[in-house]
């Protein structure tokens, strides 16, 4: 007796997750390299005590929190186990088999996934040139089926974001009936004031929702903790479809005690993006093209050289995260595992013309 499952899913493509090799340095998953703050993991450690009961389902103390620093109701927050869960969410809360969610590519790869998991149609629109969204295409290829629409500010992989007014056009102009998310995962390491914040935008539209998380700038990766800000009646619809008790309790905890040293953690990104800085500019100085970054990572267009880059790379013990035929994505780390990377850049034969080793 066989069990039968959806035949679609074998069509599915699977997460590919950085790798993790012991004794390397991994710049493959946009991590914060050095972790939680004393606080938090101390929060962290006396929640550690009640974990035989459930966790507060709505996860009220944070949503009251998340609620007054944004200045909006409650009752526009909803919390997940990472924001790509809350995509997921978002995708359920909007799309039936009949509907379809818009996209650019490349862009954050669980788009695709979510969309074919919850069973919904999509439609992607290459990058420009220049590894940006293009959102008049992206106007464009909206259909009377498209009902929800994410763009990936600053985007991941290329890191490149959308200025202020190129999204107003375009959220002015998306038909009655299509939502916009906002994904902003990388929000915190935003430093072109052209480039705007999302929250912005949302308090003046009925047609945007803004998702951001906990697992990069805040350093909670591992825990899993994203939020939303949306209309009443969409966060509504996506808490509806939230798995119970998916946010943990020592989630919470840390998300909460994050909260209370954000001036802290708002440094260390200062730090992160001055970084980033540096490495863009050594890249280019090598004859690599980079194109800007807004995000704490950098992005190499180096296209079917993606590959035999990364394999180079990781003969210099650095774990990368390559997009086979696109290019290859660093994140940056702390100085030390930052200049490792970079000589291991400069020792590339391709870089000055040369084949590939």
């Amino acid at each position: 007796m066989t069990a039968r499952t959806r035949a679609d899913l074998e069509s599915l493509p699977g997460y590919i997750p950085g790798r993790s090799i012991p004794g390397a340095v991994k710049l493959a998953s946009n991590e914060m390299s050095a972790g939680p703050l004393p606080s938090v993991v101390a929060a962290i450690r006396d929640a550690a005590a009640g974990v035989n009961r459930y966790p507060d389902n709505g996860a009220g103390a944070l949503v009251d929190r998340l609620a007054a620093r944004l200045d909006v109701p409650p009752s526009h927050i909803s919390v997940g186990a990472g924001s790509v869960a809350l995509c997921q969410q978002l995708v359920q809360a909007t799309c039936t088999p009949t509907d379809e969610v818009l996209f650019a590519w490349r862009s954050f790869e669980a788009y695709p996934i979510i969309t074919q998991v919850v069973g919904a149609g999509q439609r992607t629109v290459p990058l420009r040139s220049d590894h940006s969204h293009d959102l008049d295409g992206m106007l464009n290829a909206i259909t009377p089926v498209t009902r929800l629409v994410f763009v990936c500010n600053p985007n991941n992989p290329t890191g490149t974001a959308v200025r202020r007014d190129e999204l107003v056009a375009f959220l002015d102009a998306v038909p009655d009936g299509v939502l916009v998310a906002l994904d902003e995962a990388y929000r915190e390491f935003v430093t072109d004031p052209a480039v705007p914040d999302g929250m912005e935008l949302y308090r003046h539209r009925d047609n945007v929702v803004v998702l951001r998380t906990f697992s990069k700038a805040y350093g909670l990766a591992g825990l899993r903790v994203g939020y939303c800000a949306a209309p009443e009646p969409v966060a509504a619809s996506v808490n509806k479809v939230f798995v119970p008790f998916s946010l943990n309790s020592l989630a919470q905890a840390a998300a909460l005690a994050s909260l209370d040293v954000e001036d802290e953690m708002l440094a260390r990104c200062r730090a992160v993006t001055a970084e980033r800085d540096r490495v863009t500019t050594e890249l280019l100085a090598m004859g690599y093209p980079v194109p800007r970054s807004h995000a704490n990572f950098v992005w190499l267009p180096l296209g079917e050289q993606a590959v035999v880059f990364n394999e180079h790379c990781l003969g210099h013990k650095i774990v990368i995260r390559p997009f086979p035929g696109d290019g290859a994505r660093i994140t940056i780390g702390d100085p030390a595992e930052n200049e490792a990377f970079l000589t291991a850049a400069r020792g590339w034969p391709a870089r000055r013309g040369q084949p590939p080793m």
